[in-house]
């Protein structure tokens, strides 16, 4: 294919790429349509990319198409098809508020016509930014809500309302409405899609309850019940059936939830320990492991917590093996771990385990080397913790013991 100069008007001033449905702004500056909507809708900002004025109130709620512009580009496109180029199709026109709000209605029906307008609002959610705004302003939302509380469990119908609620990206706000206008109710819904979902249905579930308990007052986090942590352990427990990004809600949700009222407690006797240690025996991805670390080191602040890390057989061996191999930032979660244990549980076979899988050779070599001021700090902490215990073991190497910290 020859090079063709494409003409300059042509491309748009966000991607400088050829636009294929050019919409014009209050400033009189033509965009692709879905870089512009990405830019107003999805980035949240008001202005003019090109000019930085503040934009009108209709360009936030609609953009004007630029017929003629577009006109020309399939032109243009027409004469060069002999150089490769493809003319460009003409775009369908957005949905607007009025057109969702009589979908909505036409869904409350019946089930046969609920089922059809669940899979054209499918289709609008996955077609622009702008559409999913729209949504949102219609009050798709609570209808989606509602739609997946009164559905039975892996039908279709909650499969795709729960499918639309998550590619909505749904707003903070939103969040709050849901959990204030649906509260309980919905949460128990996705608590049955976890349990009984398919396994996309189920990624949806847990992405949506990280994100609802973002934003969720105290009183929620604390009031979780038992088996919502054995639910989300399972998605841990069964992390190669999910995508890295539903593994990686679960994580986060844990972080969320573990520091309030007694939920270290209950994801512990959810299994989340034992998972956590197997877990992190293969984990590769840096952040991942990152957030291992961190869910298990909240887990380690509760007796039960450093209870079940002893009792696993690997967990002191795994702990100290992320230590200087991951980030800085693992280091000293490792660290913190090993620090709970040792100021907590630790008896005499728990200091002879740690001398046997090198935790101490660990400890001594974090010193003499680039960590952190706070890992540092930790990890001599430790040490003297247990000076008498330690320091004329053959198992710290000879060169270390000149960095051993005196008692």
């Amino acid at each position: 294919m020859e090079e063709i100069e494409v003409p300059a008007h042509f491309l748009c001033p966000i991607s400088l790429q050829l636009m294929r449905d050019p919409v014009t702004v209050s400033t009189g500056i033509t965009y692709d349509r879905v870089n512009i909507e990405r830019w107003l809708f999805t980035c949240k900002n008001n202005t003019c990319p090109v000019t930085k004025q503040v934009l009108q109130e209709t360009d936030l709620t609609s953009t004007t198409p630029n017929h003629t512009l577009r006109r020309l580009i399939q032109a243009w496109c027409t004469i060069n098809a002999c150089h490769g180029i493809e003319r460009i199709p003409t775009p369908q026109p957005p949905v607007d508020k009025t057109q969702i709000v009589k979908i909505l209605n036409d869904a409350k029906k019946s089930p046969s016509t609920g089922r059809k307008c669940l899979r054209r609002l499918r289709s609008i959610t996955l077609q622009s930014e702008r559409n999913r705004s729209c949504l949102e302003a219609a009050g798709a939302i609570e209808f989606l809500a509602t739609t997946i509380t009164k559905s039975d469990d892996g039908s279709d119908e909650c499969d795709e309302a729960l499918s639309i609620l998550y590619h909505l990206n749904v707003s903070e706000s939103y969040l709050k409405s849901i959990v204030i206008n649906n509260g309980e109710e919905f949460l128990e819904s996705l608590m049955r899609v976890l349990k009984c979902g398919n396994y996309q249905s189920r990624s949806y579930a847990i992405m949506l309850l990280k994100s609802i308990f973002e934003v969720a007052d105290p009183f929620q986090l604390i009031s979780v019940k038992q088996e919502f942590f054995t639910e989300i352990v399972n998605v841990l427990r069964d992390h190669h059936q999910f995508s890295q990004q539903a593994s990686k809600a679960a994580l986060k949700l844990l972080v969320e939830l573990c520091p309030w009222g007694r939920n270290r407690i209950k994801a512990v006797e959810g299994g989340g320990v034992s998972v956590l240690v197997d877990l992190l025996l293969d984990v590769t991805e840096r952040r991942v492991c990152e957030l291992m670390l961190n869910v298990l080191d909240l887990l380690c602040r509760c007796a039960e917590g450093r209870a079940e890390l002893l009792k696993h057989g690997a967990g002191l061996a795994v702990v100290s093996k992320k230590i200087l191999r991951v980030s800085h930032a693992a280091s000293d979660r490792a660290v913190r771990i090993l620090c709970s244990v040792c100021k907590f549980s630790a008896t005499a076979r728990v200091l002879q385990e740690m001398l046997q899988v090198g935790v101490v050779s660990k400890l001594c070599l974090v010193l003499q080397v680039d960590a952190s001021v706070k890992t540092k700090e930790r990890a001599r902490e430790i040490l003297k913790l247990n000076a008498r215990a330690w320091r004329d073991s053959p198992c710290v190497p000879a060169h270390l013991l000149s960095s051993y910290p005196s008692s």
